[in-house]
């Protein structure tokens, strides 16, 4: 391929990014270019740059070509700032919904080399080990499902862990694909190397196990953690959880059904409550029920043949009931919601509209960060956007975490 040609490929990655293709069916492709040109923006423009300075050096260079490259590396530079930028806006969010002196109530104030860009750790984003952590692999929490029913344990590898904040997190995929070693990872070792117990579970997927399935699978998870999670060395009284796509659906669902005996056949004593959500680039609107079009189109050409295997017309109840919007109430725990504005996948109208309820309903504490250029899935691996994330979340839940104590452990 000729360097001109790799410049207009790489152009068509970059305006992608920074613009994303609108429309349902562009969704998934405009998904992928964008999600992987965002979170991987430096790289991309190191590329860029070596090829534009190798093609500069030879001999009939297009001056054409090389003023396209020099357009990508400033298109590039931008996703590069705008995913910097993260790090005040993610903050400016905590302030909002926690009140400025949220970071006084912190163990200790975070200091500027923990807020800045891991650059060195970016440059293999996919390398996720962490010597500070142990994972306790395949627990079984289901049996009967195999696989399907297993979790992860990640806990502090040194030290005496007892009594320790738990973090649940549920996995995306469209409730079809995914596993519970995919995602979640960058969250999870930052914080088991702090002295969490975070879980990481697998839940049956559709369209061999329709919804509701999955809910009750992570239903189930819940009611472990309770039973189990001291063997490990968490504290089974405040359980957080969490998950993206698929899985900040079944987070937030998970939240605010809290022991509702339909998701909990055959334990429906068991405690399923949880202390605080935080859902990604969740979808809340299962049903339809807001009238936008993009969530119409979900529920009719995915989520009915796909994964719930029945038609709205048909069986209404069943959408509705797994609408977190809709299951809003008084009891509702904390939240801390998450979603990019250039989200091709759920549309951040769903988030915007299930924080307005969540805020308009619940009793509770709600932080909402919306985060500019961001696609789906921009926390799956570490970059700079998702490692400013983790930290926001970090100081969130150790936030809350004290306040819990210092409610309960009067």
């Amino acid at each position: 391929m000729s360097f001109l040609r790799r410049q207009l490929v790489t152009a068509a990655l970059t305006a992608n990014a920074i613009r994303p293709v609108p429309g349902f069916r562009a969704g998934i492709p405009s998904f992928l270019a964008g999600w992987l040109t965002s979170e991987l923006a430096p790289h991309l423009m190191a590329l860029t740059a070596a090829d534009t300075a190798a093609h500069a050096r030879r001999r009939g260079r297009s001056r054409k070509a090389l003023a396209l490259a020099a357009a990508n590396l400033a298109g590039q530079a931008f996703l590069v700032d705008q995913a910097r930028r993260v790090r005040t806006q993610a903050e400016d969010a905590l302030v909002e919904g926690l009140g400025a002196d949220y970071i006084e109530q912190l163990d200790a104030k975070p200091t500027p080399a923990e807020l800045a860009v891991p650059w060195r750790r970016l440059v293999n984003p996919f390398r996720m080990r962490d010597v500070a952590v142990r994972v306790d692999k395949n627990v079984a929490y289901a049996p009967e499902h195999g696989k399907r029913g297993l979790l992860d344990v990640y806990r502090p590898a040194e030290g005496d862990v007892t009594g320790r904040p738990v973090l649940l997190q549920v996995h995306g995929g469209g409730w079809t694909i995914g596993n519970k070693d995919q995602q979640g990872l960058p969250l999870m070792h930052h914080l088991a190397a702090k002295g969490w117990v975070c879980v990481a579970i697998n839940y049956r997927l559709a369209p061999r196990d329709p919804f509701p399935a999955q809910i009750i699978d992570v239903k189930r998870a819940i009611a472990w953690v309770r039973e189990h999670i001291e063997e490990y060395g968490g504290d089974p009284d405040y359980i957080a959880i969490t998950g993206g796509s698929a899985g900040g659906h079944l987070t937030a669902l998970a939240a605010v059904t809290a022991n509702d005996p339909a998701y909990q056949p055959g334990f429906e004593g068991a405690d399923t409550s949880v202390a605080v959500a935080i859902p990604h680039y969740g979808v809340y609107d299962f049903a339809g029920c807001t009238g936008l079009r993009s969530a119409e189109l979900m529920r009719d050409r995915f989520l009915a043949p796909r994964i719930v295997k029945r038609s709205w017309t048909e069986d209404p109840e069943v959408f509705e009931a797994g609408t977190p919007l809709l299951r809003v109430g008084k009891e509702a725990p904390d939240f801390f919601v998450l979603h990019g504005a250039h989200d091709s996948l759920v549309s951040v109208e769903q988030a915007r509209l299930f924080v307005q309820r969540l805020r308009e309903v619940s009793g509770a504490t709600v932080t909402y960060a919306e985060l500019p250029g961001a696609q789906h899935a921009f926390d799956v691996f570490p970059s700079i956007r998702s490692q400013h994330v983790v930290r926001a979340i970090d100081r969130y839940l150790h936030w809350h975490w004290n306040g819990w104590r210092r409610e309960h452990q009067a």
